[in-house]
């Protein structure tokens, strides 16, 4: 919110400096009387499952940790409804398919004003893969690895390329990957 204060003193309509109200969730210009709220961009991020249900697809960025993997994530295009947005977004991170995309929980994510919708997806083609450039590497990863890790629940800043590293419990990624564990 303070971000969006500082960036947005001034009127979108008129330019006038606008003033803050509602306890700084809203800007109303004296001159014209436009009131501004926060925007907020949507953004998916799912853990694609196999049709079996003992593996799943995760990928990496090259800046995180060595062996940190996290479920794929990406931005809703405007007037995208949120299921084509997964199977898109899936597709150009990983060439895999999915079908049965499931809403599962969100998260309120500051980059800059985004809110994470989670879904779970069902794989229905393609082996994953990093296909433009978001991911370093995009893998299936077995339920006995992916409990493992979530069992050692390394901190964020550990680096071991030789075991899987998963996102911290207060992710959004964690909260799917865990619901996937448990069976839900």
């Amino acid at each position: 919110i303070l971000s969006w204060q500082r960036r947005h003193r001034f009127c979108g309509v008129c330019g006038t400096r606008t003033g803050s109200i509602e306890g700084g969730h809203a800007r109303r210009c004296p001159s014209c009387g436009a009131v501004n709220h926060p925007r907020t961009d949507p953004v998916i991020i799912v853990v694609v499952v196999d049709p079996v249900g003992d593996r799943i697809v995760l990928g990496r960025q090259a800046v995180w940790p060595l062996g940190r993997y996290s479920a794929l994530a990406g931005f809703v295009e405007p007037a995208e409804a949120l299921e084509r947005a997964v199977a898109r977004e899936v597709m150009e991170e990983s060439g895999v398919t999915v079908g049965d995309v499931r809403y599962h929980s969100s998260q309120p994510w500051p980059f800059p004003g985004s809110l994470m919708l989670g879904f779970h997806a069902t794989w229905t083609g393609g082996e994953p893969r990093p296909v433009d450039g978001e991911l370093e590497d995009a893998r299936w990863f077995g339920r006995a690895e992916v409990a493992q890790a979530a069992h050692e629940d390394a901190a964020w800043d550990v680096q071991d390329e030789s075991r899987l590293l998963l996102p911290p419990k207060v992710a959004i990624a964690r909260t799917l990957i865990d619901a996937w564990l448990a069976g839900g």
